[in-house]
């Protein structure tokens, strides 16, 4: 059985950086693409940030570039997102996803989801 749990959110002031972690268990993460995707309320699902099976080239939305930064951690089934500069726009609850092979940007190419975490920002 697949799950996917993420942690590390919480309540910020601008400026301030968070980390959210992703476990996953019941999948080889070797072989599957993570995809942190966030949720703001009365807004569509957006992609964030995505890190391939085999990454050299993560992907990262226009509009956290230069401020998160994923990585991953096969040997502990981990990946993670560190999110710096966090502005009051980051906002919303944050989800990591897991798809077999390659990065995809929308969330609907992503079978398996955890249940999220929440991350506010405010001063």
């Amino acid at each position: 059985q697949v799950q996917l749990v993420e942690s590390g959110g919480g309540l910020v002031q601008p400026g301030d950086s968070l980390r959210l972690s992703c476990a996953a268990s019941g999948l080889a993460l070797d072989f599957y693409a993570i995809g942190w995707f966030r949720q703001a309320p009365g807004k569509e699902r957006e992609g964030v940030s995505c890190i391939g099976s085999s990454d050299g080239n993560p992907y990262y939305a226009d509009s956290v570039k230069g401020r998160f930064t994923i990585s991953r951690d096969n040997a502990k089934n981990m990946v993670y997102l560190q999110m710096n500069s966090l502005k009051a726009e980051d906002t919303a609850v944050y989800y990591c996803a897991a798809r077999g092979g390659s990065c995809r940007r929308t969330y609907y190419n992503y079978g398996y989801w955890g249940q999220g975490t929440q991350v506010t920002v405010s001063s």
